[in-house]
């Protein structure tokens, strides 16, 4: 990665990974599913903090999944939780979800089936989904007051953790393009900035444009 690449890849980071902080308290908790499993002890600290009702691991496999993984992404989300004491009885386990969209519709589904209709969640993702987390519950589910918790790290903390830096870039690149594309229809509105589209663009013919979606 060239210090051009790099300094852009944080300027993509910083932008989705922005969220505001939400109320204490919660009805239930969204795990939505990727390559990170990290984001399970995101969704069991938030379960605690904010003494939710329900914990939700959502995810089959998806686009960044379905060639490293044999077990679906809530799967794998709920036995970490459970590990770390999250309790069964209060553990929901979704694991149809291909995309952002499907993990809220799918849990929804689940939870209204069992008669639960909650007004406050908080979603638990993987840093530089925040802000497309957000967009993507004030849509697919606008009844719930949603607020994103993850991980409080920077582009370099996170990649130390183990993540593969060019997979982090690549699947950045096709989320911010999604901010876009999306808007209005899978998505509520997010309003990208000109300096961070122009890092998108530069990273995107840099070649980090596995996700990028061709036909729009």
């Amino acid at each position: 990665m060239t210090d051009e690449m790099l300094k852009d890849a944080q300027c993509l980071f910083a932008f989705l990974a922005e969220a505001e902080e939400g109320p204490d308290r919660a009805e239930i908790v969204l795990a939505m599913g990727s390559q990170d499993l990290m984001v399970a002890d995101t969704a069991v600290q938030a379960f605690r903090e904010t003494h939710a009702g329900w914990l939700v691991c959502s995810g089959g496999l998806g686009k960044d999944t379905a060639e490293i993984f044999r077990q679906p992404e809530g799967v794998l989300y709920a036995r970490r939780c459970l590990e770390l004491g999250a309790p069964e009885d209060r553990l929901i386990i979704e694991k149809e979800a291909a995309n952002s969209g499907e993990n809220f519709r799918f849990s929804r589904a689940m939870l209204e089936e069992r008669g639960i209709f909650p007004r406050t969640g908080v979603i638990a993702c993987k840093p530089y989904m925040a802000k497309r987390a957000l967009a993507t519950g004030a849509m697919q589910w606008p009844e719930v007051q949603w607020s994103v918790r993850r991980p409080e790290l920077t582009l370099s903390e996170y990649i130390a953790q183990g993540n593969d830096a060019r997979t982090v870039l690549e699947l950045m690149v096709g989320d911010l393009q999604r901010l876009r594309v999306y808007a209005g229809r899978f998505q509520a509105p997010v309003e990208v900035p000109e300096p961070v589209w122009a890092a998108y663009e530069r990273l995107a013919g840099a070649g980090c444009d596995r996700y990028v979606i061709r036909e729009i």
